[in-house]
């Protein structure tokens, strides 16, 4: 935010009277004159402002389809900054983290043409252009490696072997905070752990009158402590992480005595109302007793609290599960009476803390009752219309945008005969993911047939099996879904892509690891896959929601062997820990010491998504290869012996389904409209009706559980 001319002026013009003493500097202790002549009851109402998890998405595209896409873009963020910062002219506006990386530009710039130190990322162009205050980080942005966000933010970490290229790099142009990281070395935090923002705001006086006063605004920022796990190979014997409330106790005090009037957390994670422990992934919610003033949440792509739009999608379910011991107030944007906003993700929402200090005391006080909390919406005017983009921001990263476009289009070299995608993955289809697990079996598979360590060798008679999750299946919406089409007939196919094995497989950061497991482990493991299931009651005659939330849906792992030798099916009429069945390998009955090798990814076998035994403590195999170079080198293997994939070969082959169930209700699954042949083509049998949209711009399809 730039500093208002107008309260320049006045504080120009008191410092003339001999009456201004404001230190410009972030450190902003010591006496103010100005402040000192402050009247009592004076008030000043301002505006925080966040965006969250923006994963690379300036502008409103998608270039996995190759094609516009009006619900995303900070280019739409930005209309809807322009529009809250002319309601309230005393604002700041803050970013809670996962900007740099999400989509084949983020990736481009990273790992196919790396920037240079002398060119400013993308994402960092359109958010200078916008003048943002501060900025945390979050989980993605170690998944590049420490070398490149040194360069990127232009810091140097003080970590020996990372270091940042001489001179000044191109870099955002507004504070860069962490709170809980240090350097393993230095034990010193390796960004500034908290900024302390001097802002000029225009003030009301108890006579009505108006002035300028100074209000210091400290921002702090926390990671989840599972980055040292998810980027080990990034990460490992260089950083230290703290967990949130350790790091919170430590610096707040200290915010607090360099004159901080009001403290706001950034918090890369979401809302655990658990016992607190220093290593949970969401700890937001225990860091309202830490005394800071407000919170800003990102981590699980949800909104918080409920849109106030006309038609606003209806709260994620994993809120409805908190008790109400818990205070939290998912309407109104309260966690323990301290005002708390989500914004979504990918620049759909901008969230707006609106707050009012009283000067009380020679103190600046917050007005609980005259707090609002808001996670405003492209269609927040009238529940229909979508903001436009700003005009601004698409010219900045002109040229970029055409490189990712070109380097979409590239040819992996082969076709395919049917479409692969992720509208149905939760009723059976898999169809995006089947390749996926075929690429990882076999890459492990060689690994340890060509091994020449013993212990590898030892394993070559283990049934090696596969999992992965349909990464883009609505979690963002009805247009994230995994779509790689096919032709418009056998007889003439597409040509397959560079874009399309990031579609299938999402994330590039992740390296294919394996585990060795017993049957035991693969039980739990289904198990915890399958909780993304709502609880069916087969009496209820209202309407059932197969999958309340698709806000975890990167850990519905589906497994896969060879000649669909692994099947399983699941209960969804029995509580979560009870709802696998009928689990068999080779036709019979898994037994709980049965042994398996599983290829996956380092977040899962590294812990991620909290599979009971899967910690890390059971890999056997950390390649150095990324899961989504896995896909593309398995697609042009095919390529290269058959000069295709093919639906009865690589897309068909389903290793679960439901345990067969009548309701005298009806069932509905939500994914994008239109695709009811899709379904009925791929063989998915339980997809029976199209029905219309919910406010979110889902289809509810109608899944009759007894087919």
């Amino acid at each position: 935010m730039k500093t208002n001319m107008a309260a320049l002026a006045a504080l120009a013009a008191l410092a003339a009277l001999g009456l201004a003493g404001c230190n410009g500097s972030s450190d902003a202790g010591g006496a103010d004159p100005v402040q000192d002549a402050i009247p009592e009851g004076t008030t000043v109402t301002l505006a925080l402002m966040e965006t969250t998890d923006l994963h690379s998405n300036v502008l409103s595209y998608n270039y996995y389809a190759l094609a516009e896409d009006s619900s995303l873009g900070l280019e739409r963020t930005a209309t809807l900054i322009q529009a809250a910062r002319a309601e309230n002219p005393n604002n700041v506006l803050l970013d809670d983290g996962d900007v740099i990386q999400g989509t084949l530009l983020a990736d481009l710039q990273a790992v196919t043409a790396p920037v240079p130190c002398t060119t400013t990322l993308a994402v960092h162009k359109a958010m200078n252009a916008l003048k943002y205050d501060a900025g945390g980080m979050g989980n993605h942005e170690f998944n590049y490696g420490l070398p490149y966000l040194s360069q990127i933010t232009n810091t140097d970490f003080g970590i020996p072997g990372v270091a940042k290229p001489a001179g000044k790099c191109g870099s955002p142009e507004f504070a860069s905070v962490l709170t809980n990281v240090t350097g393993v070395a230095s034990q010193k935090p390796i960004f500034q752990p908290y900024a302390l923002l001097p802002r000029a705001f225009t003030a009301v006086l108890p006579d009505g009158n108006k002035r300028s006063v100074k209000l210091n605004i400290g921002v702090l920022s926390f990671v989840p402590p599972q980055i040292l796990e998810w980027d080990q190979k990034n990460l490992e014997g260089k950083v230290a992480v703290t967990g949130v409330q350790e790091a919170a106790k430590q610096y707040v005090p200290e915010l607090r005595g360099k004159g901080a009037d009001l403290i706001v957390a950034l918090s890369h994670g979401g809302l655990d109302v658990s016992p607190y422990s220093p290593k949970m992934e969401n700890g937001s919610y225990h860091l309202t007793s830490t005394g800071i003033d407000a919170l800003m949440i990102g981590h699980s792509h949800l909104i918080f609290p409920k849109g106030k739009e006309t038609g606003a999608p209806a709260l994620d379910a994993s809120f409805a599960a908190f008790p109400a011991s818990a205070k939290i107030d998912a309407v109104n944007g309260f966690v323990n009476d301290v005002p708390t906003v989500m914004a979504q993700s990918w620049g759909r929402r901008l969230g707006i803390i609106k707050m009012t200090l009283a000067y009380k005391a020679g103190k600046w006080v917050v007005q609980p009752a005259k707090t609002s909390v808001e996670s405003r919406g492209f269609k927040y005017t009238d529940g229909s219309t979508v903001v436009k983009a700003d005009p601004s921001i698409a010219p900045l990263v002109a040229a970029e945008h055409a490189a990712t476009i070109a380097y979409a289009k590239q040819p992996l070299g082969m076709t395919t005969d049917f479409a692969m995608s992720a509208y149905f993955a939760l009723a059976g289809d898999v169809s995006a993911i089947q390749l996926v697990n075929q690429a990882q079996l076999a890459y492990v598979k060689n690994f340890i047939a060509t091994s020449k360590d013993a212990t590898l060798a030892s394993y070559k008679d283990i049934p090696v099996i596969s999992c992965s999750a349909p990464f883009k299946a609505g979690r963002n919406g009805p247009s994230d879904f995994t779509d790689v089409a096919a032709g418009a007939s056998p007889a003439a196919p597409i040509g397959l892509q560079v874009r399309n094995p990031g579609d299938l497989y999402l994330y590039s950061n992740n390296n294919l690891q394996a585990v060795k497991i017993k049957g035991s482990d693969l039980k739990a493991w289904l198990e915890t896959a399958a909780k993304q299931f709502g609880l069916i009651d087969p009496a209820k005659t209202t309407e059932q929601d197969l999958v309340p939330s698709y806000g975890t849906i990167y850990n519905y792992d589906v497994f896969y062997a060879e000649n669909n030798a692994l099947t399983y099916q699941i209960d969804v009429t029995k509580p979560v820990g009870s709802r696998i069945a009928n689990l068999t390998y080779l036709g019979k009955p898994v037994a709980d010491g049965d042994s398996f090798i599983v290829a996956t990814n380092d977040y899962r076998a590294g812990g991620g998504g909290a599979v009971p035994g899967i910690d890390g403590s059971k890999t056997i195999i950390k390649s150095p290869d990324a899961n989504q170079a896995v896909v593309s080198n398995y697609l042009q293997t095919l390529g290269s012996k058959n000069g295709k994939v093919t639906l009865a070969a690589n897309g068909s082959a389903q290793s679960w389904s439901f345990v067969k169930v009548a309701t005298a209700g009806p069932v509905i699954l939500r994914s994008a409209p239109g695709h009811l042949a899709l379904a009925q083509k791929s063989g998915i049998k339980n997809v029976t009706a199209e029905g219309g949209l919910d406010a979110s711009g889902f289809a509810k399809y109608t899944i009759d559980l007894s087919k």
